[in-house]
């Protein structure tokens, strides 16, 4: 049974509270015309680099791929939303246009409005963690102090979090609950054809190098995995070059249980 918000003030007033960034708006709608990120954050005054860290946090946050890429070819290649991600535009604008259309809307379709409303908080989330996603808890093992909270991301992908059993209750946390899962960048590891049986992390994300950004000292490693959502690790550059890690290696990004926070929108 669907919640009753008719004739609730406050919740409604609550919600057109949580308007998302317009720049967001911009970056997708440029994006959606131009069917090129470079072209896109041009328009909206970004760089690339600011512009394609905004679009692939938001991916990640999205239980379905926001992107669309077109290899090269005599149209030259360039991204494009997806059709979902078209769907998700077209909401977000509708939510923005005024607050007597915002209420018809919630009215008439009270699940897809509030929907749309949690997905914009958590685009606008601000975090320093470079690795956040959408989940949604498939399991969770109690124990005395300590629970393993068992989740699975965008495409399938699974992770582990090992919180205490305070905050799986002060979380209300059960089977089905959607939440953010939070990851920094430091926290990954990288390596090539690990053994689970021979590790003590938990968690093992298999995926394939997508872009490696060089620094002073550490260098970033950005990850695909085969659901769509991405990984990030920040690692020395000396380790990049030990490892022989290039664009389209396929690696395990390592990351211990104890270091994935959850979050509830």
């Amino acid at each position: 049974m669907s919640p009753d918000y008719h004739g609730n003030e406050v919740f409604v007033s609550e919600l057109l509270g949580l308007t998302t960034d317009s720049q967001i708006i911009e970056l997708l709608t440029a994006l959606d015309r131009t069917g090129s990120i470079n072209r896109a954050a041009r328009d909206v005054g970004l760089q690339y680099k600011s512009a394609w860290v905004k679009l692939e946090q938001i991916n990640n946050l999205l239980p379905f791929p926001l992107l669309k890429k077109q290899a090269g070819g005599s149209g030259g290649g360039g991204t494009s939303l997806t059709l979902e991600g078209k769907h998700l535009l077209r909401r977000i604008r509708e939510v923005h246009q005024s607050f007597a259309q915002f209420r018809s809307y919630l009215a008439g379709d009270p699940d897809n409005a509030l929907e749309t409303i949690k997905t914009m908080r958590r685009i606008e989330m601000q975090i320093s963690a470079r690795n956040v996603w959408l989940g949604q808890v498939t399991s969770i093992d109690r124990g005395v102090v300590n629970s393993v909270v068992n989740i699975v991301l965008k495409g399938g992908d699974r992770i582990s979090s090992v919180i205490t059993d305070n905050s799986v209750n002060r979380l209300k946390l059960v089977p089905g609950k959607e939440l953010t899962v939070i990851v920094k960048a430091s926290n990954v590891m990288l390596g090539h054809d690990i053994d689970p049986e021979e590790i003590s992390a938990r968690n093992i994300l298999i995926g394939t190098i997508q872009t490696i950004t060089p620094g002073a000292v550490n260098d970033e490693v950005i990850v695909d995995l085969p659901g769509g959502a991405t990984v990030t690790s920040i690692i020395t550059s000396a380790s990049v070059k030990r490892l022989g890690l290039t664009p389209g290696t396929k690696i395990s990004a390592i990351i211990k249980a104890s270091d994935v926070l959850l979050a509830i929108v």
